[in-house]
Protein backbone atom coordinates (compact mmCIF):
# COMPACT_ATOMS: atom_id res chain seq x y z
CA UNK A 1 0.00 0.00 0.00
CA UNK A 2 1.59 3.18 -1.17
CA UNK A 3 1.38 6.61 0.77
CA UNK A 4 -1.87 7.55 -0.87
CA UNK A 5 -3.81 4.46 -0.76
CA UNK A 6 -2.92 4.75 3.46
CA UNK A 7 -4.08 8.41 3.79
CA UNK A 8 -7.14 7.04 1.65
CA UNK A 9 -8.10 4.56 3.95
CA UNK A 10 -6.91 6.53 7.31
CA UNK A 11 -9.66 9.04 5.74
CA UNK A 12 -12.09 6.53 5.91
CA UNK A 13 -12.35 6.09 2.18
CA UNK A 14 -11.72 2.95 0.38
CA UNK A 15 -9.91 2.55 -2.82
CA UNK A 16 -11.74 0.51 -6.43
CA UNK A 17 -14.98 -0.20 -4.05
CA UNK A 18 -15.99 2.79 -3.27
CA UNK A 19 -15.83 5.63 -5.52
CA UNK A 20 -19.14 7.76 -6.13
CA UNK A 21 -21.55 6.01 -8.15
CA UNK A 22 -21.92 7.60 -11.70
CA UNK A 23 -24.80 7.80 -14.41
CA UNK A 24 -28.36 9.43 -13.95
CA UNK A 25 -29.54 6.85 -11.07
CA UNK A 26 -27.13 8.12 -9.31
CA UNK A 27 -28.96 10.88 -7.78
CA UNK A 28 -30.73 9.56 -4.44
CA UNK A 29 -33.46 11.15 -1.79
CA UNK A 30 -32.01 12.30 1.14
CA UNK A 31 -34.44 10.58 4.15
CA UNK A 32 -33.74 10.78 7.96
CA UNK A 33 -34.18 7.64 9.55
CA UNK A 34 -33.72 9.07 13.22
CA UNK A 35 -32.74 11.54 15.34
CA UNK A 36 -30.80 12.21 18.65
CA UNK A 37 -30.36 14.41 20.50
CA UNK A 38 -30.67 16.92 17.28
CA UNK A 39 -28.60 14.56 15.36
CA UNK A 40 -30.09 13.76 12.17
CA UNK A 41 -29.32 10.40 11.05
CA UNK A 42 -30.00 10.20 7.20
CA UNK A 43 -29.68 7.51 4.29
CA UNK A 44 -29.57 7.71 0.38
CA UNK A 45 -32.77 5.69 -1.42
CA UNK A 46 -31.84 5.28 -5.17
CA UNK A 47 -34.61 3.82 -7.12
CA UNK A 48 -37.31 4.67 -4.84
CA UNK A 49 -40.50 3.11 -6.25
CA UNK A 50 -42.98 4.03 -4.16
CA UNK A 51 -45.98 1.24 -4.96
CA UNK A 52 -43.73 -1.49 -5.89
CA UNK A 53 -42.35 -4.41 -4.89
CA UNK A 54 -38.53 -4.45 -5.07
CA UNK A 55 -35.52 -6.47 -3.92
CA UNK A 56 -33.59 -3.81 -1.58
CA UNK A 57 -30.14 -3.65 -0.21
CA UNK A 58 -28.86 -2.01 2.77
CA UNK A 59 -25.35 -0.45 2.11
CA UNK A 60 -23.46 0.39 5.01
CA UNK A 61 -20.52 2.57 4.74
CA UNK A 62 -16.83 1.98 6.29
CA UNK A 63 -14.09 4.32 7.61
CA UNK A 64 -13.52 2.21 11.11
CA UNK A 65 -16.84 3.45 12.90
CA UNK A 66 -14.70 6.84 12.98
CA UNK A 67 -15.14 8.46 9.11
CA UNK A 68 -16.80 8.03 6.28
CA UNK A 69 -20.64 8.79 5.55
CA UNK A 70 -23.66 7.31 3.12
CA UNK A 71 -22.40 9.07 0.46
CA UNK A 72 -19.21 6.09 0.49
CA UNK A 73 -21.21 3.69 -2.30
CA UNK A 74 -19.62 1.03 -3.76
CA UNK A 75 -19.76 1.79 -7.55
CA UNK A 76 -19.10 -0.80 -9.48
CA UNK A 77 -21.16 -2.86 -7.00
CA UNK A 78 -24.04 -0.46 -6.65
CA UNK A 79 -24.61 0.06 -10.10
CA UNK A 80 -24.74 -3.63 -10.38
CA UNK A 81 -27.75 -4.01 -8.41
CA UNK A 82 -29.22 -0.84 -10.04
CA UNK A 83 -29.12 -2.50 -13.37
CA UNK A 84 -31.03 -5.30 -11.62
CA UNK A 85 -33.92 -2.82 -10.72
CA UNK A 86 -32.98 -3.31 -7.30
CA UNK A 87 -33.88 -0.43 -4.47
CA UNK A 88 -30.61 0.85 -2.62
CA UNK A 89 -30.10 2.29 0.38
CA UNK A 90 -26.93 3.45 2.41
CA UNK A 91 -27.37 4.90 5.78
CA UNK A 92 -25.49 6.94 8.38
CA UNK A 93 -24.54 5.95 11.62
CA UNK A 94 -23.29 8.24 14.53
CA UNK A 95 -19.51 7.57 14.25
CA UNK A 96 -16.99 7.04 17.26
CA UNK A 97 -15.29 7.91 19.52
CA UNK A 98 -18.43 10.19 20.12
CA UNK A 99 -20.63 7.47 20.22
CA UNK A 100 -19.52 4.19 21.14
CA UNK A 101 -19.99 0.68 19.60
CA UNK A 102 -23.35 0.02 21.12
CA UNK A 103 -25.03 2.48 20.13
CA UNK A 104 -23.73 2.69 16.35
CA UNK A 105 -25.12 -0.73 16.64
CA UNK A 106 -28.30 0.25 17.80
CA UNK A 107 -28.49 2.99 14.70
CA UNK A 108 -28.21 -0.24 12.21
CA UNK A 109 -30.55 -2.02 13.98
CA UNK A 110 -32.98 1.52 13.68
CA UNK A 111 -31.76 1.75 10.07
CA UNK A 112 -33.20 -1.99 9.51
CA UNK A 113 -36.44 -1.39 10.87
CA UNK A 114 -36.95 1.70 8.96
CA UNK A 115 -36.38 0.29 5.92
CA UNK A 116 -39.03 -2.79 6.82
CA UNK A 117 -41.66 -0.34 7.88
CA UNK A 118 -41.43 2.45 5.82
CA UNK A 119 -39.73 0.97 2.92
CA UNK A 120 -42.51 -0.76 1.57
CA UNK A 121 -45.16 2.30 1.46
CA UNK A 122 -42.63 4.99 0.93
CA UNK A 123 -40.12 3.54 -1.84
CA UNK A 124 -41.34 0.42 -2.73
CA UNK A 125 -39.60 -2.03 -0.81
CA UNK A 126 -40.29 -5.58 -0.95
CA UNK A 127 -39.72 -6.66 3.16
CA UNK A 128 -39.31 -10.11 2.50
CA UNK A 129 -36.16 -9.65 0.32
CA UNK A 130 -33.87 -7.25 1.83
CA UNK A 131 -30.10 -8.27 2.08
CA UNK A 132 -27.21 -5.65 3.79
CA UNK A 133 -23.89 -5.20 2.29
CA UNK A 134 -20.78 -3.07 3.34
CA UNK A 135 -17.04 -2.09 3.48
CA UNK A 136 -14.46 -2.68 5.90
CA UNK A 137 -16.17 -1.53 9.27
CA UNK A 138 -19.36 -1.56 7.21
CA UNK A 139 -18.16 -5.20 6.43
CA UNK A 140 -17.97 -5.64 9.69
CA UNK A 141 -21.44 -3.84 10.27
CA UNK A 142 -22.84 -6.30 7.67
CA UNK A 143 -21.95 -9.52 9.47
CA UNK A 144 -23.61 -8.17 12.43
CA UNK A 145 -26.92 -7.60 10.59
CA UNK A 146 -26.57 -11.60 10.49
CA UNK A 147 -27.79 -11.94 13.68
CA UNK A 148 -28.23 -8.35 15.46
CA UNK A 149 -31.74 -7.45 13.20
CA UNK A 150 -35.12 -8.90 12.58
CA UNK A 151 -36.05 -10.01 10.36
CA UNK A 152 -32.66 -11.48 9.62
CA UNK A 153 -31.37 -10.41 5.98
CA UNK A 154 -32.00 -12.56 3.23
CA UNK A 155 -28.16 -12.25 2.51
CA UNK A 156 -25.10 -10.34 3.28
CA UNK A 157 -21.80 -9.03 1.22
CA UNK A 158 -18.76 -7.97 3.10
CA UNK A 159 -15.97 -6.73 1.29
CA UNK A 160 -13.15 -7.05 3.51
CA UNK A 161 -14.63 -6.91 6.91
CA UNK A 162 -13.97 -8.59 10.06
CA UNK A 163 -16.18 -10.27 12.51
CA UNK A 164 -14.07 -9.97 15.92
CA UNK A 165 -13.15 -7.21 17.80
CA UNK A 166 -10.77 -8.63 20.49
CA UNK A 167 -7.74 -10.09 17.87
CA UNK A 168 -4.09 -8.90 18.07
CA UNK A 169 -4.71 -7.01 14.89
CA UNK A 170 -7.17 -4.48 16.64
CA UNK A 171 -5.78 -4.98 20.06
CA UNK A 172 -1.79 -4.61 20.06
CA UNK A 173 -0.15 -1.88 18.47
CA UNK A 174 0.18 -2.26 14.72
CA UNK A 175 3.66 -2.79 13.36
CA UNK A 176 2.32 -1.73 9.65
CA UNK A 177 1.04 1.63 10.94
CA UNK A 178 3.81 2.17 13.50
CA UNK A 179 6.09 3.30 10.51
CA UNK A 180 4.24 6.33 10.05
CA UNK A 181 5.34 9.42 12.31
CA UNK A 182 3.85 8.48 15.64
CA UNK A 183 0.20 10.85 16.30
CA UNK A 184 0.37 12.23 19.65
CA UNK A 185 -2.54 11.98 21.93
CA UNK A 186 -3.20 15.64 21.86
CA UNK A 187 -3.03 15.40 18.16
CA UNK A 188 -5.43 12.63 18.06
CA UNK A 189 -7.64 14.41 20.82
CA UNK A 190 -7.75 17.30 18.29
CA UNK A 191 -9.03 15.30 15.48
CA UNK A 192 -12.09 14.27 17.12
CA UNK A 193 -14.95 16.06 19.23
CA UNK A 194 -17.73 15.67 21.96
CA UNK A 195 -20.86 16.36 19.61
CA UNK A 196 -22.49 13.80 18.56
CA UNK A 197 -22.20 13.46 14.62
CA UNK A 198 -23.52 10.94 12.04
CA UNK A 199 -21.15 12.08 8.81
CA UNK A 200 -17.65 13.30 8.56
CA UNK A 201 -17.24 16.68 8.08
CA UNK A 202 -15.39 17.50 4.83
CA UNK A 203 -11.74 18.12 5.07
CA UNK A 204 -11.41 16.73 8.49
CA UNK A 205 -8.72 15.05 10.17
CA UNK A 206 -10.14 11.89 11.80
CA UNK A 207 -7.97 9.58 10.12
CA UNK A 208 -5.35 11.22 12.43
CA UNK A 209 -7.32 9.81 15.67
CA UNK A 210 -7.98 6.43 13.80
CA UNK A 211 -4.13 5.86 12.89
CA UNK A 212 -3.31 7.19 16.69
CA UNK A 213 -5.66 4.09 18.04
CA UNK A 214 -4.34 1.22 15.39
CA UNK A 215 -0.80 2.67 16.52
CA UNK A 216 -0.91 2.18 20.21
CA UNK A 217 -3.72 -0.86 19.72
CA UNK A 218 -6.78 1.05 21.65
CA UNK A 219 -8.93 0.74 19.01
CA UNK A 220 -11.15 -0.76 20.95
CA UNK A 221 -10.98 0.86 23.72
CA UNK A 222 -11.83 4.27 21.94
CA UNK A 223 -14.42 2.43 19.90
CA UNK A 224 -16.78 0.68 22.62
CA UNK A 225 -15.42 1.77 25.71
CA UNK A 226 -14.37 -1.59 27.26
CA UNK A 227 -10.66 -3.01 27.07
CA UNK A 228 -10.66 -7.00 25.30
CA UNK A 229 -7.56 -8.08 27.47
CA UNK A 230 -9.90 -7.50 30.29
CA UNK A 231 -13.04 -7.62 29.44
CA UNK A 232 -13.48 -10.22 26.85
CA UNK A 233 -16.62 -11.86 27.32
CA UNK A 234 -18.18 -8.27 27.36
CA UNK A 235 -17.55 -8.20 23.25
CA UNK A 236 -19.49 -11.49 22.76
CA UNK A 237 -22.54 -9.84 21.48
CA UNK A 238 -20.47 -7.07 19.23
CA UNK A 239 -18.25 -10.04 17.55
CA UNK A 240 -19.90 -12.08 14.42
CA UNK A 241 -17.93 -14.89 14.61
CA UNK A 242 -18.81 -15.46 18.18
CA UNK A 243 -22.83 -15.55 17.24
CA UNK A 244 -22.49 -17.75 13.70
CA UNK A 245 -25.35 -20.19 14.08
CA UNK A 246 -27.12 -22.93 11.59
CA UNK A 247 -29.70 -19.49 11.46
CA UNK A 248 -26.96 -16.95 10.14
CA UNK A 249 -27.99 -15.65 6.77
CA UNK A 250 -25.80 -16.51 3.53
CA UNK A 251 -23.03 -14.50 2.77
CA UNK A 252 -19.92 -13.73 0.65
CA UNK A 253 -17.00 -12.63 1.52
CA UNK A 254 -14.05 -10.55 -0.58
CA UNK A 255 -10.91 -9.91 0.71
CA UNK A 256 -7.29 -9.12 -0.76
CA UNK A 257 -4.74 -11.19 0.78
CA UNK A 258 -2.08 -7.90 0.89
CA UNK A 259 -4.54 -6.09 3.23
CA UNK A 260 -2.59 -4.19 5.82
CA UNK A 261 -5.52 -2.48 7.39
CA UNK A 262 -8.03 -5.98 8.02
CA UNK A 263 -6.01 -8.53 7.57
CA UNK A 264 -7.18 -11.19 5.30
CA UNK A 265 -7.44 -13.90 8.16
CA UNK A 266 -10.47 -11.99 9.42
CA UNK A 267 -12.40 -13.28 6.58
CA UNK A 268 -10.84 -16.24 6.25
CA UNK A 269 -11.73 -17.41 9.90
CA UNK A 270 -14.91 -16.46 9.44
CA UNK A 271 -15.84 -18.37 6.05
CA UNK A 272 -14.30 -20.90 8.28
CA UNK A 273 -16.64 -20.69 11.15
CA UNK A 274 -19.92 -20.27 8.28
CA UNK A 275 -18.37 -23.48 7.32
CA UNK A 276 -18.28 -25.14 10.51
CA UNK A 277 -21.97 -23.77 11.31
CA UNK A 278 -23.15 -25.33 7.90
CA UNK A 279 -24.37 -21.73 6.56
CA UNK A 280 -24.26 -21.22 2.73
CA UNK A 281 -21.45 -18.72 1.81
CA UNK A 282 -18.59 -17.91 -0.94
CA UNK A 283 -15.63 -16.28 -0.10
CA UNK A 284 -13.65 -14.75 -2.85
CA UNK A 285 -9.81 -14.58 -2.23
CA UNK A 286 -7.90 -11.61 -3.83
CA UNK A 287 -4.38 -12.41 -4.28
CA UNK A 288 -2.07 -9.64 -4.03
CA UNK A 289 -4.62 -7.02 -3.61
CA UNK A 290 -5.13 -4.47 -0.56
CA UNK A 291 -7.57 -2.94 1.13
CA UNK A 292 -10.30 -1.24 -0.44
CA UNK A 293 -9.41 -3.30 -3.51
CA UNK A 294 -6.08 -1.57 -3.77
CA UNK A 295 -3.85 -3.13 -6.05
CA UNK A 296 -6.50 -4.79 -8.05
CA UNK A 297 -6.70 -4.67 -11.87
CA UNK A 298 -10.24 -2.95 -13.29
CA UNK A 299 -11.40 -6.28 -14.33
CA UNK A 300 -10.57 -8.26 -11.19
CA UNK A 301 -12.27 -5.26 -9.22
CA UNK A 302 -15.23 -5.80 -11.37
CA UNK A 303 -15.52 -9.31 -11.44
CA UNK A 304 -15.07 -9.59 -8.01
CA UNK A 305 -18.60 -6.69 -7.34
CA UNK A 306 -20.56 -8.35 -9.84
CA UNK A 307 -19.90 -11.85 -8.04
CA UNK A 308 -21.18 -10.16 -4.78
CA UNK A 309 -24.16 -8.39 -7.08
CA UNK A 310 -24.78 -11.81 -8.49
CA UNK A 311 -24.80 -13.62 -4.85
CA UNK A 312 -27.12 -11.07 -3.42
CA UNK A 313 -29.38 -11.63 -6.85
CA UNK A 314 -29.59 -15.22 -6.01
CA UNK A 315 -31.10 -15.12 -2.85
CA UNK A 316 -33.21 -11.87 -3.63
CA UNK A 317 -34.78 -13.60 -6.62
Amino acid sequence: MNRREILQTLAGGAMLATRPARGAQAKPETHTYKTVTGCEIKADVWNASPGAKRPTVMWIHGGALINGSRKGVGQLFHDRLLEFGYIVISIDYRLTPETKLPEIIKDVQDAWRWVHEQGPKRFGVDPQRVAAAGGSAGGYLTLMTGFCVEPRPRALASFYGYGDLTTPWLAEPDAFYRKQPLVSPEEAERAVGTAILSEAPPQNQRGRFYLYTRQQGIWPQQVAGHDPHKESKWFDPYCPIRNVTAEYPPAILIHGTADTDVPYEESKNMAARLSAAGVEHEFITMPGVGHGLSGAKPEEAADANKRAAEFLRAHLS
